[in-house]
């Protein structure tokens, strides 16, 4: 494919636009309720459920949470799976952050984790690449690079989680360019009918599917051929039996341009 040629992370046709960080998405109604779900619930809507057991009394008590998205820290040379891994880490609350325990009517330390209770039909991974540094009083890109597969099954579910096996295939992909938050151009790279396309503006192209590889972030030694790194991904369950959850991702992804 011949390749737009791009200047500093724009295309040609790109414009510089201030852009606000991303915010994940949240949900109004309380976890369970199935009552006016809208077509993104029914296709994007997950659970999490945080488990957290107390070192005393090693009582576990558990609390579930919906999620449209999740969001996931970046890391240098790391992998969508190491992300997500990081995400349901065990983390102990001590200290200042001591868990109060019901069973022990007091403060204790405890162990904390999430995982997925319910996989998603369409699975929205956020990259956080951008983070606020104290220091200089503002926010910061992480170009780092971050490899993400075509195809992604999850290890971080409860047991008791439905399809725990489900296997996610990549259909789109949300790429910020340029080098700092404030200021870039998103494009959208889209799988359709087994070939991938890059709409840029009104500009639409097919492409290899070796390309997305272009799209990981910048190499620990700053080798890399242009300024573009992958923002959010969409994964999409290869079991999900609505034929119309392409179409709407494509609705959701081309919208975030």
């Amino acid at each position: 494919m011949e390749k737009m040629i791009r200047t500093n992370g724009m295309t040609k046709k790109g414009s510089n636009v201030i852009l606000p960080p991303y915010e994940p998405l949240t949900l109004c109604q309380p976890s369970g309720s199935k009552s006016d779900a809208t077509w993104i619930q029914e296709i994007f809507q997950g659970t999490l459920t945080n488990e957290t057991r107390c070192l005393n009394c090693e009582t576990v008590s558990s609390k579930d949470e919906d999620f449209l998205d999740l969001s996931v820290d970046v890391e240098q040379n790391a992998s969508i799976t190491h992300c997500l891994r990081v995400f349901s880490d065990m983390e102990t609350l001590q200290g200042e952050q001591k868990y109060y325990c019901e069973n022990c009517c007091s403060k204790h330390e405890a162990q904390k984790r999430m995982r997925i209770k319910k996989l998603p039909q369409m699975l929205a991974l956020h990259l956080k690449r951008f983070k606020y540094v104290e220091q200089m009083n503002r926010h910061t890109k992480l170009s780092y690079r971050v490899l993400f597969p075509l195809e992604l099954r999850l290890f971080n579910v409860s047991d008791d989680a439905v399809n725990r096996d489900r296997l996610y295939d990549l259909c789109a992909v949300v790429v910020h360019c340029g080098s700092t938050p404030n200021r870039g151009h998103y494009i959208t790279l889209v799988k359709s009918h087994n070939f991938w396309l890059l709409f840029d503006d009104d500009i639409v192209d097919k492409i290899d599917p070796m390309a997305i590889e272009d799209f990981f972030g910048l190499s620990e030694c700053g080798v890399q051929k242009n300024s573009e790194s992958a923002y959010i991904l969409f994964y999409e369950a290869r079991d999900a039996v609505n034929t119309d959850v392409r179409g709407g991702v494509g609705q959701v992804a081309n919208a975030s341009i």
